[in-house]
């Protein structure tokens, strides 16, 4: 009695519970079987779609049908077999070695040149209705990107909300993204580290494992969390509909320490001014050592006329700068006084700021608009096309970044300098209870140079913390009230003059009304 394989196939687990399932597949197998008095020895099941070459268990099928394993098989229907001229012409090749093959739901002898041809026709048929198939996906998928939604599963960090409908921020773990391109930005952490900071605060694989080096690589340098959805081998850059979890500040911020060769190492030795502290006569930064329970700083260039100068020194020097930079809570009052003042000026200005910036970002649409026309017009080539249309949309990112900056009332001008009085009110303390890390970021804020020449420490302030410092020292001498009050109005001036730049400040008869 002659042998026979039994092949079952879906495309996806989905179809193996719905439509022409496994066990129905194998219920009417069974039935011809039974009909046509044949034996079947073996089931080959498998859940994987028939268009890709290289199926495992179809494949290891064939093989033992080429090894006289059985006399021939039964499948449901010819696409259930092949969905591909390929391995239909193996099908053949078997078929005209002797091996049988049968459909239980389709009538058509292979053994007949009629039934032969019919079949190589459905075959064609079936490869024809994938290719169709495929293009109509991939034009769906094409134009659900047009109109700036996600087709496909949403990024860690957002959420699905059904099928045409924008991802949502995912409210666990969206702030946990946005932690962790904060924390490389900060470039104290590697791939590792920033992996085991993140599976400590929550962010982790779907399965609960840490996320791994090609899993954060991918996440960083997703354009998805500053509202672009990228795909294709061309890279292609589509403007989403979604909310940007990311500003495009921090995304760029982080694309440089990705590319710019400034990734975080371990550091054995993580004294407080490392590179931080230059030669005041050959420019190279100092080398930190520790000598007898002290912490020296020395320049290694030979010849050079700085030697060494101890951390005390430095902190000293770092205390006699930032220490000047503070106020008595009621300066602090005087100036919130001259704030609102000029918060109230700012709203007579801010309209025009608001009309700049959307007429900005106008501008790169209507730039946008163009080249999609320059493109139809066959005026320039596709590669070229992608290239200024990737180009234009970081552009009109960094736009939008900038009329949300200018509309959020938390981050006008008035805002960030009421931040900023906050902070410096008393400078040195702050330093003084920080964190080593936290030292070091308020340093590289507030301080523009820091040098050693000789044995003397120079530390120069940045603005705006230089103005606090001067006129904090004018105030301290001023033999009167009024002097004081107007050397704290001239600088609240330089102040606003400093965090409206490059915005344009008080206008001319703002200043003269308030005077």
């Amino acid at each position: 009695m002659k042998r026979y394989f039994g092949y079952v196939r879906v495309s996806t687990v989905k179809q193996g519970r719905e439509g022409a399932s496994l066990p129905q597949q194998r219920a009417a197998i069974e039935e011809y079987a039974r009909h046509h008095n044949l034996v079947i020895v073996e089931w080959f099941e498998e859940m994987e779609t028939a268009v890709k070459l290289g199926r495992p268990i179809f494949t290891r099928m064939l093989a033992a049908l080429e090894e006289g394993g059985a006399d021939g098989v039964i499948t449901h229907k010819i696409d259930r077999s092949a969905r591909n001229l390929r391995d239909w012409a193996r099908l053949g090749e078997l078929i005209d070695r002797g091996v049988e093959m049968h459909f239980a739901h389709e009538s058509i002898d292979l053994t007949s040149r009629g039934g032969r041809l019919s079949a190589d026709i459905q075959a064609v048929v079936a490869a024809d209705y994938v290719r169709n198939l495929r293009q109509e996906v991939v034009k769906g998928l094409y134009g659900r990107l047009a109109q700036g939604v996600w087709p496909w599963p949403a990024p860690v960090g957002y959420l699905n909300r059904g099928k045409g409908k924008p991802k949502e921020i995912d409210p666990v773990k969206g702030p946990l993204v946005r932690e962790a391109f904060r924390l490389y930005a900060t470039r104290r952490y590697n791939f590792n580290s920033l992996a085991t900071e993140l599976h400590r605060i929550g962010l982790r694989t779907s399965t609960g494992k840490r996320l791994s080096k090609n899993g954060l690589t991918h996440l960083l340098n997703n354009p998805f969390y500053i509202g672009l959805m990228r795909v294709g081998r061309q890279n292609t850059l589509y403007r989403g509909l979604h909310d940007g979890l990311i500003p495009k500040s921090l995304f760029d911020q982080v694309q440089g320490v990705l590319h710019g060769r400034t990734n975080a190492k371990i550091i054995r030795h993580d004294f407080l001014f490392r590179r931080m502290v230059t030669c005041g006569y050959c420019g190279y930064a100092l080398v930190g050592e520790r000598q007898k329970g002290h912490v020296y700083y020395r320049c290694h260039t030979r010849g050079c006329q700085t030697r060494c100068v101890r951390e005390l020194a430095i902190q000293a020097q770092v205390q006699q700068i930032l220490e000047p930079a503070k106020f008595e809570p009621a300066e602090l009052a005087a100036l919130s006084e001259e704030l609102a003042a000029l918060r109230d000026e700012w709203v007579l200005t801010r309209e025009d700021h608001i009309r700049s910036a959307r007429l900005a970002v106008a501008a790169i649409d209507e730039r946008l608009t163009r080249l999609a026309d320059a493109l139809l017009d066959l005026a320039i080539d596709r590669e070229s096309y992608g290239q200024r249309r990737s180009s234009l949309l970081h552009e009109r990112a960094s736009a939008v970044e900038r009329l949300q900056v200018i509309t959020a009332e938390a981050t006008t001008p008035a805002g960030d300098l009421g931040k900023f009085l906050e902070q410096v009110s008393n400078l040195w303390l702050t330093y003084k209870n920080a964190l080593p890390y936290e030292k070091r970021e308020l340093l590289s804020f507030a301080t523009s140079n820091l040098r050693v020449q000789g044995k003397n420490v120079v530390v120069e302030l940045r603005e705006p913390f230089r103005i606090v410092a001067q006129h904090c020292k004018l105030i301290d001498c001023a033999p009167s009230q009024d002097e004081v009050r107007a050397s704290m109005k001239a600088m609240m001036m330089l102040l606003w003059q400093h965090f409206t730049t490059p915005a344009v400040a008080p206008s001319t008869v703002a200043r003269e009304r308030r005077r």
